[in-house]
């Protein structure tokens, strides 16, 4: 009987990745915020490092400003984590024991499809509480609020470069299982091995898709790219304007997710496999 999608193993697989992404994000969520400012404003306000920048938004505009819109993308991303761990783990399931590097972009590639077609609204509102674009507050209110004014086009805005930045999960995926089959294979993995490979998995996935990433916040934010093209052209190094900030936020984010998501589902198999053998 070939294995099923829907299983208890791969339902713990996706409440562990939502629930460690949601408490990455929520420790680094400043640097989010950051990064979001850096790649949609124009002005040469936000110039400096992170930790200067960081200090200079919170003695301007006050410290809850760093964290203006955690609740609602917390709320996203937990729904979002929880959509492609799910299928990710799903695909990896039916498909066979025998796993791949090449199996795991593609399984990426999907999940991370299915994932942006259903939780790109979430990401736009998310984007315009966040740059003070709106009085939303709630994400129910402003879903409702964006689709009577702009319609279905304003909720989906930056789809296309979101399902291009699929890559992204998809390439982080790949190289962190790929790292950590060797490490298994070596009887090197552990707590710290997890958080290394995440936060390199991460890094490699993030420089490479990074002009995208600007693209996909500009239009989410409802932002011209006319100013961003002008630049790029005359100094290519505009494209990685904010690499500092978003390196800084995802690599810390994504190993402290690893972490506990490879803690939980260790965690939870290990009660299922104890009490399914005392049955």
């Amino acid at each position: 009987m070939a294995p099923s999608l829907f299983s208890y193993e791969t339902l713990v697989h996706a409440i562990a990745g939502a629930t460690g992404s949601v408490v990455g994000m929520a420790v680094f969520y400043p640097l989010d915020t950051l990064r979001s400012r850096i790649q949609v404003e124009d002005s040469n306000k936000l110039q400096g490092s992170s930790i200067e920048l960081l200090l200079k938004l919170a003695s301007e505009e006050g410290l809850e400003s760093l964290y203006r819109g955690l609740a609602p993308v917390l709320q996203s991303l937990s729904v979002s984590n929880f959509v492609y761990f799910y299928t990710f783990h799903g695909l990896r399931r039916m498909s066979s024991k025998d796993t791949s590097a090449l199996k795991d972009l593609m399984f990426g590639i999907i999940a991370g499809s299915i994932n942006v077609l259903l939780t790109s609204p979430l990401w736009v509102v998310n984007t315009r509480m966040k740059l003070e674009k709106s009085t939303y507050n709630s994400l129910t209110e402003g879903l409702i609020d964006l689709f009577k004014k702009e319609g279905a086009r304003g909720l989906w805005s930056g789809t296309v470069p979101s399902l291009l930045l699929v890559s992204n999960p998809a390439i982080q995926f790949m190289v962190y299982e790929a790292l950590k089959r060797q490490l298994i294979s070596k009887g090197l993995f552990d707590t710290f091995s997890a958080f290394l490979i995440g936060a390199v998995a991460k890094a490699v996935a993030t420089t490479l898709t990074y002009p995208l990433q600007l693209v996909q916040s500009r239009l989410r934010a409802g932002t011209s790219l006319k100013p961003l093209f002008r630049d790029v052209k005359s100094k290519p190094s505009v494209a990685f304007r904010g690499l500092e900030a978003k390196l800084l936020q995802t690599i810390m984010t994504a190993a402290l997710m690893f972490i506990i998501y490879e803690k939980l589902v260790r965690l939870v198999l290990t009660i299922m496999r104890v009490r399914m053998a005392r049955h």
